[in-house]
C-alpha cells in the first residue's frame, strides 16, 4: 500500500490503534478520488474548519489502495498512516518539501502540462454509502466538464438521500454556465429536483424512487471548488415514530440521553380526545445548530418541527434547532405532532419533552377576553418581532410587554411604516388590544402612540388591514405614557399573526401592549372537525368540480392549505357549484369557518385571490337526502355572509344540527371568482359512558339481589325506591345513568316513615331513597333514561304521578316519554330550568294502547355547572279521574331546542301512533313549562278509548266547523244574488276574500293590481 503526505507540518507516525480511530471520528472526509489505478487520495479536515471558506481549509491528505477503499466504503477505519499536525508558520518550507516528495512517490500522477482531467461520472450502487465529488475537489474543477452519475438503490421500494458538504462553490450567473442538476430518476428526462450553483450548499435531497441522476456541467472560465456529496439509502426512522393517546407522557429523541443517530425521519403524534387540550413543555433541547441563521438558513441540517395537526398537513407552528429551548406549545386542533429530522453529519444529545392533556371547561356564557400572554410571558420573546428597533438596544420588541418596567419598543425611525408583530402560534379569536406608552429610563422623556392601525394574517405573508365597515379602522390609543387604554375589536377576528402599525404619536413612537381573545374551541361544541388538522383525509373532501383536475382536495383545508378550492367553470352559476365535507360519522354541528383562496401560479396577482361573499349551507346524514339550513325569519334557505378578504377567516354559527355531510353552495363571490377553504365546528354525539358512583349511592345497573323482584312488580303501587326499583331499569343505550340515593340503612333497611313518607311536597327533605342526576362535565349533553316495566295492551288510560326536583344553574330538563314495541317514542310531559329546592308533583295521562309500551323518564343538562334532577314516588294510577290528571291546557314548547321532532305543515308536532292527551304538572307549577305533543294516527282506533269529555269537545268542534261553512255559503249566495247592493258594498266584496278553516273566518286582502297584471 502506498502512503503519502501531501500537506505540511511535523510528521508523526501513528499505528492502527484507538487513538487513530478517535482522530478519524473527529475529522470530516471531504474528498475521495483516484489519482492513478490502485491509488486513492482522501482529504480529511479537522472538525470546525469545514464550511468557513476555502482559504482556511488545512486538510490532511492520505492515500490508500483501491482494495481497502472497496472493503470499507467510506467508513473511518484503522490503518498505518502519516499524520501532519499543521503549523501555519512552517507553511512555505513544508509546501516546498511536499512538492519535491510528491513527484517521487507518484511518478504516474497527472502532470499539470498534460492538460488531462480526471474521469467523472458513472453508475453507482447505493447498497453502501458513498461519495461523489467534482474533479479536483476541493481545488478548482477543470473547464469543459459534463459529468453524469446514476445512483441506484438495491430495492424498488427504497429511496436515496443526498447530503452536500457545506464547502460548495460554483460560478453564479443564474446557473447558466456551471451547475449541478439532480433528477428524480435514472436519466435527464426525469423530474428535476434542483439546479444549484453559487456558494451555498443545497439542503438534503431525497428521491421519490430507487434512483437519482446527477449532472455536473462547467464552461471554459470562472471555475470554483465544486462540490462533494454523500449518497446513501434514505432511512425513514419508522422505529422511532409513535402515536401518543395517554393523558400525559414523555417524548424523547432516539437514544436519549445519548447522541441521536444520523439520517432519521421520526414523527411523534399526540392525539387528544374531545373536550381536552394538550400542552407540550420541552425539558432538554440540544440539536445541531445552523451556522447560517436567517430566512435562508434556519435549521437546514438537524431540526424538530412542531405541527398543529398531522405533520406536513396542519399548520407549522415552528422549526427548532440549536440549544435554545422551544416555548411551551398548545394545540388548537386536537392533534399535536413533532417531526424530527437528522442528517448524516453532526449528532447532539437530542431533546426531551413532556406533554399533558387537561379537560377543557366550556360554558354557554363564556367570555372571549383572556389575556393572550404579552404581560405574563406566555408569549415568548421569539414570538415578538418588529420592523426595526432603536439603535441603542434599550427599546427592543421584547420590551413591548404591558407594564414592562424598562422602556418599551421604539423603532429606528418614527414613521407610519414601522410596526411590531406577534405570532400567536395557533389561530386565536382576537377581541381586544390594551396599549401603553413609555418613559425613557435614561432621559425621563415620555413617548406614546395616540392612534394605530391593526393588521392580521393567518400565515405571516398575506396581511389584511382591519376594517370596520368599508373603511380601515384607526384605533385611538394613549394620551399619556403610563395609563393603559383598552380598545375592543368591534368585530372579533380569527388570526394567528397580529401587527400593530402606529399612525400618530407624541414625541416619538413607544409602545407596550397586551392582546385579548380566546381559542375558537373555547366555545361549547366548537371543536375543529379535522379539515385544518388533517384528521379528515382528502378522500372525505369533495366538490362539484375543480379548476385543476390533477389537484388535491386537500387544497380546501382551512389555513393549512396555501392555495384553496377553485371550481372549474370560469363563469359559475350561483347554487350549482359546491364544496362538501364528510365527517365520517354523524356529529353535532354548530358552525363553519370559511376562508378565501390564492392561486399558486402568479399568486401575487389579484386575479388569483378569490373568495366567496355569500353562501348557503346544506346538510345530510347519508349524503343523498339534503336539507338547507333555514332562516327562521323568512322560512327559506338562509344565506350566510362569507368573506371580504382572501386570507382572513370568518366564523358563522347556527342552531345545532345533527349531520355527517356538510355542503357549501356559493351564491356570490369576488371578481376573481370562487375560491374557498373551510373548517367545520361541532362535537361528538353523546356516547355511552359509565358514571363513577360514590359510596353512598348505587348505580341502577348494579342492582343487588334484594332489589330484584321475584315477581312482576305491580304498576299500580307507588314506587318509592325504598326496598327495590320496582322493575324500573336504566336504558343501556343512554349516555349516563340515574343514580340511586340511599338513606341510612340503605336498601336492605326498612324506612320507619313508610311509603310516601320519605319526602313531602313543598319541602327540601332529603330523607329516604330517590333517583338523582347531578350536573357536571360528564353529563353535559348526555341523557340519563329510566325505563318502566312493560305496560300491557288494553290497559288504561292511566294517570302517571311522580315527584321531582329541578334545581341549579345547569338548566336541567326532565321529560316523560312513551316507547312502543317498535322503539317509536312520543313526548308526553316536559319541564326545564330552575324550579327551586322543593319537591313538586308531576302528572300526565298514559293512554290505552293495543300494544305494549314503556314509560321513559329522561333527564339531561345544557351546561356542566351546578344543578341536579331528582325523581321519586312514581305511581301509575287507574283510580284518579282523568280530568284531574289533565285539567289545564298546556303551552306550546315547539321552539325549545330540547325537542327535535318533525313538524306538520300547520305547525303542530306529529307523533306517530299516539293519541292526543293533555298533561300538566300540579297546580303549584308554572303551566307554561309543560307541552302537549301528539296527534291521532289514522291507522289506530284509539279515539273510542278516550275520555267522554274529550269526545264531546271534538264533536262540538266538528259541528262548529260545519255550521260555520253553511252560514258562510248562505251569506255569499245572498250577497251575490241581491241586486240592490250599493256600489260601495260591491267594491268591498271584490277587494276581500273570505277563507274558512277550523271554524274560524279570516279576512285576506286581495292585491287587485297584481291579480290583474298576472291575468
Amino acid at each position: 500500500m502506498l502512503l503519502c503526505c501531501i500537506n505540511c507540518g511535523f510528521l508523526t507516525k501513528r499505528s492502527s490503534d484507538n487513538n487513530s480511530h478517535e482522530l478519524c471520528k473527529k475529522a470530516k472526509t471531504i474528498f475521495l478520488g483516484e489519482l492513478q489505478p490502485g491509488v486513492w487520495i482522501v482529504i480529511v479536515a479537522p472538525e470546525g474548519t469545514v464550511g468557513k471558506g476555502r482559504e482556511s481549509l488545512l486538510p490532511e491528505h492520505f492515500i490508500f489502495n483501491t482494495n481497502q477503499i472497496n472493503q470499507k466504503k467510506g467508513e473511518c477505519f484503522s490503518f498505518f498512516f502519516w499524520f501532519l499536525d499543521t503549523l501555519r508558520e512552517k507553511m512555505d518550507s513544508c509546501l516546498w518539501l511536499c512538492g519535491c516528495i510528491l513527484p517521487l512517490l507518484l511518478p504516474s500522477a497527472v502532470k499539470a502540462d498534460d492538460g488531462a482531467s480526471e474521469p467523472c461520472g458513472g453508475n453507482l450502487d447505493a447498497t453502501y454509502a458513498g461519495y461523489i465529488t467534482t474533479p479536483g475537489y476541493p481545488q478548482e474543477y477543470p473547464p469543459h466538464q459534463n459529468c453524469h452519475w446514476v445512483i441506484t438503490a438495491p430495492e424498488p421500494s427504497q429511496r436515496i438521500v443526498l447530503n452536500f458538504n457545506p464547502h460548495f462553490e460554483m460560478e453564479k450567473l443564474d446557473c447558466r454556465y456551471d451547475y449541478v442538476e439532480i433528477h428524480d430518476g435514472n436519466s435527464e428526462s426525469a423530474d428535476l429536483l434542483g439546479k444549484h450553483c453559487s456558494n451555498i450548499a443545497p439542503a438534503p435531497i431525497i428521491s421519490s424512487g430507487p434512483s437519482l441522476h446527477i449532472k455536473f456541467v462547467s464552461d471554459y472560465a470562472q471555475q470554483g471548488a465544486g462540490f462533494s456529496l454523500r449518497y446513501e439509502i434514505h432511512k425513514t426512522g419508522s422505529d422511532c415514530s409513535r402515536n401518543f393517546t395517554s393523558p400525559s407522557g414523555l417524548i424523547e429523541s432516539p437514544g436519549f440521553p445519548d447522541k441521536y443517530p444520523h439520517n432519521l425521519e421520526c414523527s411523534f403524534i399526540i392525539i387528544v380526545p374531545p373536550s381536552m387540550d394538550v400542552t407540550i413543555t420541552f425539558l432538554i433541547f440540544d440539536l445541531e445548530n445552523d451556522p447560517l441563521p436567517g430566512s435562508d438558513g434556519d435549521c437546514k441540517y438537524d431540526w424538530l418541527e412542531v405541527w398543529d395537526g398531522l405533520p406536513a398537513v396542519g399548520p407549522l407552528i415552528g422549526r427548532y434547532c440549536g440549544t435554545k429551548v422551544p416555548p411551551e406549545i398548545q394545540s388548537s386542533t386536537g392533534i399535536l405532532s413533532l417531526a424530527f429530522h437528522t442528517d448524516m453529519a453532526v449528532a447532539k444529545d437530542g431533546f426531551s419533552a413532556r406533554y399533558n392533556m387537561t379537560h377543557k371547561e366550556v360554558s354557554e356564557t363564556f367570555h372571549c377576553s383572556n389575556a393572550l400572554g404579552m404581560e405574563s410571558g406566555k408569549i415568548t420573546d421569539e414570538q415578538i418581532m418588529a420592523s426595526s428597533s432603536f439603535h441603542d438596544r434599550n427599546w427592543l420588541p421584547r420590551q413591548a410587554r404591558l407594564n414592562n418596567e424598562e422602556n418599551g419598543w421604539t423603532p429606528a425611525e418614527d414613521n407610519n411604516r414601522e410596526y411590531i408583530q406577534v405570532d400567536l402560534h395557533t389561530l386565536k379569536v382576537l377581541t381586544g388590544i390594551a396599549t401603553q406608552g413609555a418613559i425613557s429610563k435614561e432621559t425621563k422623556n415620555i413617548y406614546y402612540v395616540s392612534s394605530f392601525k391593526l393588521e392580521v394574517s393567518t400565515n405571516g405573508e398575506d396581511w389584511m388591514i382591519y376594517r370596520h365597515g368599508k373603511n380601515q379602522k384607526v384605533f385611538h390609543a394613549n394620551t399619556d405614557a403610563t395609563d393603559v387604554v383598552l380598545n375592543r375589536i368591534p368585530q372579533p377576528v380569527l388570526t394567528r399573526f397580529v401587527r400593530i402599525r402606529p399612525q400618530t404619536w407624541k414625541n416619538g413612537i413607544a409602545l407596550r401592549f397586551e392582546l385579548y381573545g380566546c381559542q375558537i374551541t373555547d366555545a361549547p361544541c366548537s371543536e375543529l372537525q379535522g379539515m385544518l388538522s388533517g384528521l379528515l383525509p382528502d378522500s372525505q373532501i369533495s366538490a362539484s368540480s375543480m379548476k385543476d383536475i390533477h389537484g388535491s382536495m386537500g387544497a380546501a383545508r382551512l389555513v393549512a392549505s396555501r392555495s384553496g378550492w377553485f371550481p372549474h367553470p370560469t363563469q359559475p352559476i350561483a347554487g350549482e357549484e359546491w364544496l362538501q365535507v364528510d365527517l365520517g360519522v354523524p356529529k353535532t354541528v354548530r358552525g363553519i369557518i370559511t376562508q378565501g383562496a390564492r392561486g399558486l401560479e402568479g399568486s401575487t396577482s389579484a386575479d388569483n385571490r378569490a373568495f366567496v361573499r355569500k353562501y348557503k349551507l346544506a346538510h345530510s346524514l347519508n349524503g343523498k337526502d339534503w336539507s338547507y339550513i333555514i332562516d327562521s325569519k323568512t322560512g327559506i334557505a338562509k344565506i350566510f355572509e362569507g368573506n371580504s378578504h382572501y386570507d382572513t377567516p370568518e366564523v358563522r354559527r347556527f342552531d345545532e344540527i345533527v349531520a355527517q355531510h356538510i355542503r357549501v353552495f356559493p351564491e356570490r363571490w369576488s371578481p376573481a371568482g370562487i375560491g374557498m377553504r373551510m373548517e367545520v365546528l361541532g362535537c361528538d354525539l353523546p356516547e355511552i359512558t359509565t358514571v363513577t358512583v360514590s359510596t353512598t349511592t348505587t348505580r341502577l345497573e348494579e342492582t343487588t339481589p334484594t332489589m330484584r323482584s321475584a315477581t312482576t312488580p305491580s304498576l299500580s303501587a307507588v314506587c318509592d325506591f325504598e326496598k327495590s326499583l320496582c322493575g324500573w331499569s336504566a336504558d343501556p343505550h343512554s349516555g349516563v345513568s340515574w343514580t340511586l340515593h340511599g338513606a341510612s340503612g340503605g336498601l336492605n333497611g326498612h324506612n320507619t316513615h313508610g311509603t310516601w313518607q320519605d319526602l313531602s311536597l313543598g319541602s327540601d327533605n332529603f330523607s329516604g331513597n330517590y333517583l338523582h342526576l347531578d350536573a357536571g362535565s360528564h353529563t353535559q349533553r348526555k341523557k340519563a333514561r329510566l325505563l318502566s316495566p312493560e305496560v300491557g295492551p288494553e290497559r288504561g288510560p292511566l294517570c302517571l304521578l311522580f315527584y321531582y326536583q329541578l334545581q341549579g344553574e345547569a338548566q336541567g330538563s326532565l321529560r316523560v316519554l312513551l316507547r312502543d314495541s317498535d322503539q317509536e317514542e312520543t313526548l308526553l310531559w316536559t319541564l326545564k330550568g330552575e324550579h327551586g329546592p322543593h319537591w313538586k308533583e308531576g302528572r300526565t295521562i298514559l293512554p290505552q294502547s293495543p300494544r305494549e309500551y314503556q314509560v321513559v323518564f329522561e333527564g339531561f343538562f345544557d351546561h356542566p355547572t351546578r344543578g341536579h334532577i331528582r325523581i321519586d314516588n312514581i305511581h301509575m294510577s287507574n283510580s284518579i279521574e282523568l280530568e284531574q290528571c289533565a285539567h289545564q291546557k298546556p303551552k306550546d314548547f315547539g321552539n325549545d331546542p330540547a325537542f327535535n321532532h318533525k313538524q306538520h305543515p300547520n305547525g303542530d308536532f306529529v307523533f306517530s301512533g299516539w293519541p292526543s292527551s293533555f298533561s300538566t304538572p300540579s297546580s303549584d307549577m308554572d303551566p307554561s313549562s309543560v307541552t302537549l305533543v301528539s296527534e291521532k294516527d289514522k291507522d289506530n282506533a284509539w279515539l273510542y278509548t278516550l275520555d267522554p269529555i274529550l269526545l264531546t269537545i271534538i264533536v262540538m268542534s266538528s259541528l262548529g266547523v260545519l255550521l260555520g261553512a253553511v252560514c258562510a255559503g248562505l251569506l255569499l249566495y245572498c250577497t251575490c244574488s241581491y241586486s240592490g247592493l250599493s256600489s260601495r258594498s260591491s267594491t268591498t266584496l271584490e277587494n276581500y276574500n273570505f277563507e274558512l278553516y277550523d271554524g274560524i273566518k279570516h279576512k285576506v286582502k286581495i292585491n287587485q293590481q297584481r291579480c290583474c297584471s298576472e291575468a
